[in-house]
């Protein structure tokens, strides 16, 4: 119905927002609030509804007033988010009437006036609603369900190590320095948690003399003391509302798991795996947990890796058994003798591409696809140079090298992933350059050649403790592999160093797939390096794709799980002839839910997966016989047809 004039302007309000309850006040309340804002607008010549009485009135219908779409945008926004985000603890009179079905009615009778987007974005959520079935995306729901349809219990002791970044950490210095004292951070977090975005935005200077570590020693700065926090609270939310073990805790809980059962490993990710035991004795404590648990419970432990987790397992398998100062001792059947099974979850155990780039210029797909505004307020604010500078004094961030060359990774020629897209260039082509203008930008990098170009152009500090403490390429011999356990820097390698030989132990790898993950760059010698302060970026041509992706997690792509599959079939890398299982799921977020739902495989959110969560308290519960393989990608193809010279 058309508007009509008044020469009134409060009866020209109240006439509006008559047409705006379309009759239905049950429905839509206006409050007398609402009819005042209006007046005081036209008063200051604000409304674009109430025009000056001297104006030609503009003729609307109500379903195309402003007014009403807001009004009938917000009750629509309310009922859903009721029905999706409420709790549900049985139906409670209003759930029975605010639900899906009864909010279809009103639509229904609503159609000819509600606007067509309205409409079909409400068809989406009646789509995506779970109906009768169980939400598995709900806390606790996974292990309830578990330990009603297969009686699931606590058996064996649970140790969870977290991947890089998702451990807080935490001040413990008085001192500080001169013009950054520590005290006013005593005992809060620095890293993960509001505080460290405060700090950071308030005081970007303080937080990252505290956070960076000494260049030359790679640890403390003087007068500065971070460490990791402790406790399920160091690993199940990163920050308010961020979960990342939280859903594997409550359902481990559920059947039966406490703290005397089940431990978490917290870690201080910056630091270079030898140096977290030479500072912090964390290998040390480790293995007197698991020592302790044995002696109480007469059970074998679980280690469970995500991430840079799985590769900090592998390492203290190597280390527990080592013999020497700042090693393990253990003897060569500790592992045997007290390791029931290692979970490996998204693990990168030869490594990510994304962490090169990150280390060359202080870059990744996230802040390369920022729009050019973004951009400008991050580089002023945190700048490329910055980011470098704070992650190459982080020992542990090296470990993340992709590891085994052109075998794993491909050449100039090809890569073994290139039979998935439709690349105009190869994956083994890992940093190209659009255009040589100089010495940094005279050829194109496999991934060898990159992690060379990153130490060859980094300080002589951080080339020199990343050569100390790790090693990237393959084993050329049985021989080889054997030898190579003698070296600390291997053991965080793989493919320099076998499994530990024990018959008893149990191996599964679970990971996403189907999320684009970023595996190949197009970068750019910068012309002017003193303005940059960098000798190349990535490329930054808005009309120019300068990130090629592949199949992965959305972090890791398929090909860093390669070692899993080489596990099942070498007895070479593999001499106990572990069982090794392998599970890959397909990447299917709700795309009404922010961290992906019950049927996500992204790398994090993985945590939450209902499937992730069954499959970690199978093996908890001592059924892993319930676990059926699952490969839908052609890895095992591809790693059979690799050649590792001696196999």
């Amino acid at each position: 119905m058309p508007l009509k004039k008044r020469s009134n302007k409060t009866s020209k309000h109240k006439n509006l927002e008559e047409k705006s309850r379309l009759d239905n006040d049950e429905l839509i309340e206006i409050s007398e609030d609402s009819e005042s804002t209006p007046a005081t607008n036209s008063k200051n010549g604000g409304s674009k509804i109430t025009s000056s009485t001297s104006a030609k009135p503009a003729k609307k219908a109500v379903k195309e007033s402003r007014r009403f779409v807001f009004l009938l945008g917000a009750l629509v926004g309310v009922l859903i988010a009721v029905y999706f985000g409420a709790v549900q603890h049985g139906a409670t009179d209003f759930e029975k009437l605010v639900n899906f079905e009864s909010l279809q009615d009103y639509l229904d009778d609503w159609k000819d006036v509600i606007p067509n987007g309205v409409q079909n974005a409400l068809n989406d959520f009646k789509q995506s609603s779970p109906g009768d079935g169980k939400d598995f995306s709900e806390d606790f729901s996974v292990g309830k369900a578990m330990k009603a349809e297969n009686n699931l219990t606590d058996k064996y002791p649970v140790i969870m190590v977290p991947g890089v970044i998702s451990t807080g950490i935490e001040s413990w210095s008085l001192e500080g320095t001169k013009d950054c004292p520590s005290q006013p951070h005593y005992r809060k977090r620095l890293w993960g948690s509001m505080y460290m975005l405060r700090t950071m935005f308030l005081d970007k200077t303080c937080w990252l003399k505290h956070i960076m570590l000494d260049e030359e020693t790679g640890l403390d700065p003087p007068g500065i003391k971070l460490r990791a926090a402790q406790g399920f609270e160091a690993v199940d939310f990163f920050m308010a509302g961020y979960w990342i073990w939280n859903k594997i805790l409550q359902n481990l809980s559920v059947i039966g798991y406490e703290p005397n059962k089940m431990v978490t490993a917290a870690y201080d990710w910056r630091l270079s795996y030898l140096d977290l035991e030479k500072r912090d004795q964390y290998f040390s404590r480790m293995k007197q947990q698991i020592e302790l648990r044995f002696k109480i419970s007469g059970e074998k432990s679980i280690l469970i890796g995500h991430s840079m987790g799985s590769q900090i397992v592998f390492y203290f398998m190597k280390w527990v058994e080592a013999e020497g100062e700042h090693f393990g001792n253990g003897g060569k059947d500790w592992v045997n003798k007290y390791i029931a099974a290692f979970i490996d979850i998204s693990g990168s155990v030869l490594g990510a591409p994304k962490a090169v780039p990150a280390l060359i210029s202080g870059e990744m797909k996230d802040t390369v696809q920022l729009n050019a505004l973004a951009v400008y307020g991050l580089e002023k604010f945190f700048s490329r140079r910055e980011r470098l500078d704070m992650m190459r004094t982080f020992g542990g961030l090296a470990s993340m090298f992709p590891k085994g060359g052109d075998l794993i990774w491909g050449n100039l020629n090809g890569a073994l992933e290139d039979v998935l897209h439709n690349n105009t260039d190869t994956f083994g082509n890992f940093i190209r350059f659009e255009k040589p203008i100089g010495k940094f930008s005279a050829k194109n990098l496999t991934m060898s050649d990159s992690i060379d170009f990153l130490l060859d152009n980094s300080p002589e500090w951080f080339n020199r403790r990343t050569k100390e403490h790790y090693s990237y390429g393959v084993a050329k011999s049985p021989k080889e592999l054997k030898e190579n356990e003698k070296f600390f820097n291997k053991w965080s390698n793989p493919l320099e160093v076998p499994l530990p030989n024990a018959p008893e132990l149990k191996i599964f790898c679970f990971y996403g797939v189907g999320n684009p993950t970023e595996r190949s760059y197009i970068y750019q010698e910068e012309e002017d390096k003193e303005i940059s302060k960098l000798n190349v970026s990535i490329l930054s041509k808005s009309d120019k794709q300068s990130v090629f992706f592949t199949d992965g997690d959305g972090t890791i792509p398929i090909m860093t799980h390669a070692m899993c599959h080489k596990w099942k079939t070498s007895p070479n890398y593999n001499p106990g002839g572990s069982q090794i299982k392998i599970v890959e799921m397909k990447h299917a977020p709700d795309r009404f839910d922010i961290r992906g739902g019950a049927k996500t495989a992204e790398h994090v959110d993985i945590l939450g997966s209902a499937e992730l969560n069954e499959l970690v308290l199978k093996v908890a519960s001592g059924r892993d016989d319930l676990i059926q393989e699952r490969v839908v990608t052609n890895m095992t193809e591809w790693v059979a047809s690799m050649d590792f010279g001696f196999e």
